[in-house]
């Protein structure tokens, strides 16, 4: 499948981090996340855990894995490890036989799921993950947006506990920078750095890398708590 050169860049009303960004992920940091987990992400976590407690080498997330492909290229990178791609969107995810399906090597799941309910059934199960990567997650530009991106969700908290070598890409740096500045409020520190690689591993990476823009990264060890 080939992606046309014409992906748009982020339009936002936002010169840099967010005014209100310690403010809400200090807020979120001192309170539990209640909200009650869907009946369907419980069912879809049960199925995959139950294979995942079956296996004995390394679990890997690929969170707001889309259409899969990314999942399934992480698995050729991880030979060893299970995979697991999560994506709230069936529609994407229905996508991935037809045109992404991938078996040459390595080992993945896909699932759909809402990811504030299945990361803290991750975390109540203990999975310890090795590595956890957001790649490329929708960025919610306009400033009155923030507690939609992940690191201005009551969710963030979970996140960082989930631990393991958590990989954040975004087209749009603030968004990464952002990322490091909530992270910097749970004690950990992190360097936003320019991301170029031979080969993209997501849709999204591969039509930004033809539209001329940049992917900006963070990578960071967190430990499992």
């Amino acid at each position: 499948m080939t992606d046309k050169a014409n992906s748009r860049s982020i339009t936002t009303n936002q010169q840099g981090v967010h005014e209100k960004l310690e403010e809400v992920v200090v807020r979120h940091l001192r309170a539990e996340f209640k909200k009650p987990i869907a009946a369907h992400t419980q069912a879809a976590f049960d199925e995959v855990n139950a294979k995942v407690q079956e296996f004995s080498g390394p679990v890997i997330l690929d969170s707001c894995c889309g259409v899969g492909e990314s999942t399934a290229n992480l698995a050729k990178l991880h030979p060893d490890a299970l995979v697991i791609g999560i994506d709230k969107s069936a529609h994407r995810l229905d996508k991935h036989d037809v045109e992404y399906k991938q078996t040459e090597s390595g080992q993945y799941i896909l699932v759909q799921a809402d990811l504030n309910d299945f990361w803290r059934l991750v975390h109540r199960a203990n999975w310890q993950p090795t590595h956890h990567y957001l790649l490329y997650p929708n960025p919610w530009p306009k400033s009155k947006h923030l507690q939609r991106r992940w690191h201005g969700g009551a969710i963030f908290p979970t996140i960082v506990a989930i631990g393991g070598q958590l990989e954040l890409r975004s087209n749009w740096k603030i968004y990464v920078e952002e990322f490091a500045a909530a992270l910097t409020l749970t004690g950990h520190t992190a360097d936003v750095e320019l991301y170029q690689a031979e080969q993209s591993i997501t849709p999204f990476e591969r039509k930004y890398w033809a539209s001329g823009q940049q992917s900006h990264r963070l990578v960071i060890d967190l430990p499992h708590l």
